[in-house]
């Protein structure tokens, strides 16, 4: 039983001297940085821009249509590495190809949607 909670003294161990290195790293910046805050400084920074005026802004959806496509074709790829190590196990062949085609039609459609719908488009 010594032995098994002491595996865990180990990682407790470990636990504790990073929370320290992380800490101390903390702590030291605190001491060494300079200390100025002016009016400018506090107020809040939004990309480059000057926070002035409501804070009530339009934005175009098609920036986030884009950020939905991409994440559909990130995952795309994340499937496809793994189905190529598959593919090659013996017993598989047919059954994933099949899997990927259904996979890249779902895609293609999706696709092709997008695109009938005016969303590739980059005016």
């Amino acid at each position: 039983m010594a032995d098994y909670f002491g595996s865990y003294l180990v990682v407790v161990a470990l636990v504790l001297v990073g929370g320290g290195i992380v800490g101390g790293g903390l702590a030291a910046n605190r001491m060494l940085r300079p200390h100025r805050p002016t009016a400018e400084k506090l107020t809040t920074y939004e990309c480059g821009v000057d926070p002035v005026g409501m804070g009530w802004a339009q934005s175009y959806v098609r920036y986030y249509v884009f950020a939905y496509l991409y994440v559909v074709f990130a995952v795309d790829a994340v499937f496809l590495f793994p189905w190529a190590t598959v593919f090659a196990a013996p017993g598989y062949g047919m059954t994933t190809l099949g899997e990927m085609f259904v996979f890249l039609g779902f895609l293609a459609t999706g696709l092709l949607y997008a695109g009938k719908k005016g969303v590739l488009s980059w005016v």
